[in-house]
């Protein structure tokens, strides 16, 4: 092997590890949140409108529904820019606070369309080749980051925190 190529594949080694560790964080809060968000946003279809809208999304065909999965991702990058903005400005804790926001509401619309548009977009030959892929590597991610000593640590010192303080209620 050359060292060319050697520095290469070290090079490529340092970045697939250092996207992991950027990519970490998102996909724990995306694990967090995906199901209970969409089960929050699933009870507005009580309300006629949300139930129309809800009816449509599940109706749309393969390319509509792609379209839809990602329109709030879109909608959501003005917020975003708002955030860069307001950190620039020096106003941390506002923008702080609209990320956390924005990132919340995104995750629960985006979780609930999913959830109404899996069907359509597994019919998109390489949505439904890669999305498996992605997961596949997701849960493999995760699963590497739920066995590590941290991450284990973190969990017994929250069951513990979560007993002191039912038995704080109780008493």
């Amino acid at each position: 092997m050359t060292f060319l190529a050697h520095v290469l594949r070290v090079l490529r080694a340092l970045l697939r590890a250092l996207a992991t560790a950027l990519v970490v964080p998102l996909l724990l809060f995306e694990e967090w949140g995906w199901e209970p968000l969409a089960a929050l946003v699933a009870r507005l279809s009580h309300l006629p409108l949300w139930a129309a809208l809800e009816e449509r999304l599940r109706r749309l065909p393969p390319w509509g529904a792609l379209l839809a999965f990602f329109v709030p991702v879109l909608l959501l990058l003005p917020v975003k820019v708002l955030a860069l903005f307001l950190f620039g400005r020096g106003h941390a804790a506002s923008a702080l606070t609209v990320l956390v926001l924005a990132k919340l509401v995104g995750t629960a619309i985006v979780a609930r369309i999913f959830q109404l548009v899996e069907g359509p977009l597994m019919r998109i030959p390489w949505f439904a080749r890669w999305y498996p892929r992605w997961k596949a590597w997701k849960d493999r991610v995760l699963d590497f980051v739920r066995q590590s000593r941290p991450w284990r640590l973190v969990r017994a010192l929250n069951r513990r925190l979560a007993r002191s303080w039912r038995h704080f209620k109780e008493g």
